[in-house]
């Protein structure tokens, strides 16, 4: 049979030899070191998290699975190890504006000795404060300013009753003032009297009182002079008695915080304002507060919150600088928020209701942020932009924008900001933030790319297993032996689809040693085996292979047609791969073709029908220009046809059967039968090369559970790229089926060759005069495309009629005259060609 030969059973999977390795178990072996195959990475990152200067921030990009989040934790938290810990921050009341708090900045473990301190000095000043005001001097001094203000009123008093009574008036004292009444022969004038007085009497009266009044206020403001001075005098004193008691204990603190200036200027606004609220100090008894009807206290202690210090930031007995990894980084998780409470049913808050946030607590260090939980805020993320560039972390209430009833609030101090943001995301997350975000690129300068995969040289094999071990040792697991660890790394080479190369998707692989472990213990093991690991890998696919197994079964019934014997003109099996997250596998489809006459060119049926990706509508596109030019350059092409996969209903995408495709149109059109005990995978180009498709083992797999199901017949089997065998990692079963002659696996260069192993017929080359060797499949399509022009002209001139020349030829000749020669007959209506070529076509 002319194609191309099977591939070799050794050829179909990498099997490790377990003697390569110099240990019993991985109890024998050391921690592994380092990231495996992650040196680029890795580079990248340790400069990145040593460089200070703004805007070299991290993004680690990489695939789910490679172990980005653990390495990041791991590596950032080495590195701030071996920095010294952050300042502390703590708010504090701002006695100039109250809705501007005050943030004080102080060494690691300060703010909170200083928080103490504060309630400390509190606690003193309403001891101390009502002690010294209780003091006999305190009394003395009182009483005798006191004594002199009251001398000086009743002298001031006795004054005006001697100008009363000069004048003939007496003074009556009552509760709104002084009452002045006329006094006529020793005897107070009531009003009615006063009004049977004669006018001249009454006159002499009116101006004495006029008089005595202008004396009256004379005398009222000189009392209330004495007053106010009395009043001065004792807020002197008053003030002098707290700066007496109050002054030591702060300066107490001025030498504990001398070095602070911010702390100092802030110790001199709360003595100023302790003198100047003393009442707040005096108050000896504890009484309830009263609570009116709007909820709010009324009256009870007073209110000395405002000394208080609110550490947002404390990093006392920190060691090096803090790595916080914020798994939910809305907008107040980052940048804190501002608590509120009911008064008087308003909303209302102050100083110590500011929380911090993550940014607040990184200060200093390190943010870890993983980009998917990032974007679930836009806020978070524009403001996290700002607070970058800014070089400063402020505490908004973002909500008092989009408020109908407006509350208090307050616009605290921003914090001076001096952080490293290390954003965990993927390649794909990396390249939309770079063109669609122009801060991105300002201020994520450092990626640190992270690969899928490595080489399988010794030395990395020689990691995996330390690898292994390190996994067991942290997880208290039972050890691997070393044909356990040969499982292992095959499993790898699995996930890798490559032969030569190692998976760094170690989710995947400790997923894989918790499970061998645990199927190890149930069995009663020591140690894990090469059958615990197989064991658990088939159980973790029968975990998750509920709908391959369904497909498997409607295949069986019919439901879903795939032939696997005989042959067929342009019908041909193709395999797609399935990916359900957890799972993948290989799903057979029937792909038909028809060819026929027209010049419609080929027909994308799932394209028409809206089911083709855009990928696979190129692939379909390629086909046609390898037909142009292979086929069209001796004669034009005149072709309708179709082309679609069958018992396919959604989206069709990818031009991985593209190869197929070309396959089934070519028998279609040289009515060249297909085996169908066969299937294919593998694009195309234009100049008939078979290209590297991807799941490759899942799609031979997916077609040779269909053939185990009906049986094997000795002749079926996949034809796959040859770049792709370095890809293969089959199932043992599939590769001792190959060893047992009853599947095979063909690998091809060129369309020529599948259809060779396809037909049984050589595909045949041009020879010099462009001519196909009969025969061949070349031959055959090359007919089959000069019949279809044919048929094609033919069917154009019969819908025409005959023309003007056939005519005239039809018509009775006239009589020759004679010696005149006669003309030669001309050819028959059906083999006169047509006045003019039909127009060529795709």
């Amino acid at each position: 049979m002319t194609g191309t030969n099977p591939l070799r059973p050794e050829a179909l999977r990498l099997t490790v030899d377990p003697s390569v390795f110099p240990f019993r178990t991985t109890e024998e072996l050391p921690p592994v070191e380092g990231r495996i195959g992650q040196e680029r990475a890795v580079e990248a990152m340790e400069f990145g998290l040593r460089i200070t200067s703004p805007g070299f921030n991290i993004f680690m990009a990489g695939a789910s699975g490679t172990g980005k989040s653990t390495y990041a934790r791991q590596l950032v938290a080495e590195v701030a190890l071996g920095q010294p810990a952050p300042d502390d921050w703590c708010y504090v009341h701002n006695f100039e504006e109250a809705d501007h708090p005050l943030i004080l900045r102080l060494p690691p473990g300060r703010a909170t000795v200083f928080a103490r301190d504060l309630e400390q000095l509190v606690n003193d000043l309403k001891d101390s404060i009502p002690r010294a005001f209780d003091s006999e001097d305190y009394e003395r001094q009182r009483n005798e300013i006191v004594k002199t203000v009251h001398e000086r009123q009743q002298q001031a008093f006795a004054e005006l009753e001697r100008a009363a009574g000069e004048r003939g008036f007496a003074l009556k004292s009552t509760s709104t003032g002084f009452v002045t009444a006329p006094v006529v022969g020793g005897q107070m004038v009531s009003p009615e009297d006063y009004e049977n007085l004669d006018d001249a009497s009454k006159r002499l009266i009116d101006a004495r009182r006029q008089q005595l009044q202008e004396v009256m206020a004379d005398t009222i403001r000189r009392v209330r002079g004495v007053e106010r001075a009395a009043r001065e005098q004792l807020a002197q004193l008053e003030s002098g008695v707290a700066l007496f008691a109050a002054k030591p204990l702060l300066d107490e603190l001025r030498g504990d915080y001398r070095d602070f200036p911010a702390v100092l200027r802030y110790l001199d606004q709360i003595q100023e304002d302790v003198v100047q609220n003393l009442s707040d100090f005096r108050q000896t008894e504890d009484k309830p507060a009263a609570v009116n009807l709007l909820g709010a206290r009324v009256g009870g202690v007073p209110d000395l919150s405002r000394y208080r210090v609110n550490v947002i930031v404390a990093n006392g007995g920190t060691d090096g600088a803090p790595v916080v990894f914020e798994t939910n980084p809305t907008y107040y998780n980052l940048f804190g928020s501002m608590e509120y409470r009911g008064e008087f049913g308003m909303m209302t808050t102050d100083f110590t209701m500011v929380k911090g946030g993550s940014l607040h607590r990184a200060n200093g260090g390190y943010l870890i942020l993983q980009v998917v939980d990032m974007f679930t805020d836009a806020t978070a993320w524009l403001a996290l932009k700002r607070a970058l560039k800014t070089g400063e972390v402020r505490i908004e209430n973002i909500g008092q924008q989009f408020r109908l009833v407006p509350t208090a609030t307050l616009k605290p101090e921003p914090m001076p900001l001096q952080v490293k943001v290390v954003m965990i995301g993927s390649p794909m997350h990396y390249l939309l933030l770079q063109h669609y975000d122009e801060d991105f690129r300002k201020l994520f300068k450092i990626k640190a790319d992270f690969d899928v995969e490595t080489d399988s040289s010794p030395g990395r094999i020689a990691q995996y297993a330390a690898f292994v071990g390190s996994v067991c040792r942290q997880g208290n697991l039972r050890h691997f032996d070393r044909e356990a660890v040969a499982r292992v790394i095959e499993f790898s080479c699995r996930l890798a689809e490559d032969q030569n190369k190692l998976s760094t998707r170690f989710n995947d692989i400790s997923e894989l040693i918790y499970e061998a472990s645990t199927v190890a213990t149930l069995d009663g093991a020591v140690n894990v085996g090469a059958r615990h690991v197989d064991a658990a890998l088939r159980e973790k696919i029968d975990r998750s292979n509920r709908l391959e197994e369904r497909v498997q079964e409607f295949i069986a019934r019919g439901v879903i047609l795939v032939d696997t014997e005989g042959e067929v003109i342009g019908q041909v099996n193709g395999v797609a791969v399935l990916d359900l997250g957890d799972h993948r596998f290989g799903k057979p489809s029937r792909i038909t073709a028809t060819a026929g006459l027209g010049r419609a060119g080929i027909v994308n049926i799932d394209r028409e029908s809206r089911l083709s990706g855009r990928i696979h509508s190129k692939g379909v596109l390629t086909l046609g220009g390898y037909l142009l030019g292979k086929f069209a350059r001796r004669q034009p092409l005149a072709l309708s046809a179709t082309l679609g996969f069958e018992q396919l209903y959604d989206e069709v995408e990818g031009d991985s059967a593209s190869g197929a495709e070309l396959c089934c149109l070519l028998s279609a059109i040289g009515q060249i039968p297909l085996r169908q005990g066969l299937a294919m995978t593998g694009s195309v180009n234009q100049r008939g090369e078979i290209q590297p498709v991807g799941g490759v083992n899942e799609k031979i797999e997916g077609f040779f559970q269909v053939c185990k199901a009906r049986g094997f017949r000795g002749d079926q089997g996949v034809i796959i790229p040859s770049r792709n065998v370095a890809n293969l990692m089959l199932r043992e079963e599939l590769v001792d089926a190959v060893r047992a002659g009853q599947f095979q696996v063909y690998a091809v260069d060129t369309i020529g060759q599948a259809m060779e192993t396809l037909s049984g017929v050589r595909f045949g080359e041009e020879d010099p005069g462009g001519a196909f060797e009969p025969g061949t499949v070349c031959h055959q399509v090359e007919t089959g495309f000069r019949d279809l022009a044919e048929r094609m002209a033919r069917f154009g001139r019969e819908l025409a009629g005959p023309s003007d020349s056939e005519l005239r030829s039809a018509a009775p000749s006239p009589a020759k005259p004679p010696g005149e020669p006669g003309l030669p007959p001309g050819p028959e209506d059906g083999d006169r060609p047509p006045e003019k070529p039909p127009a060529s076509t795709r």
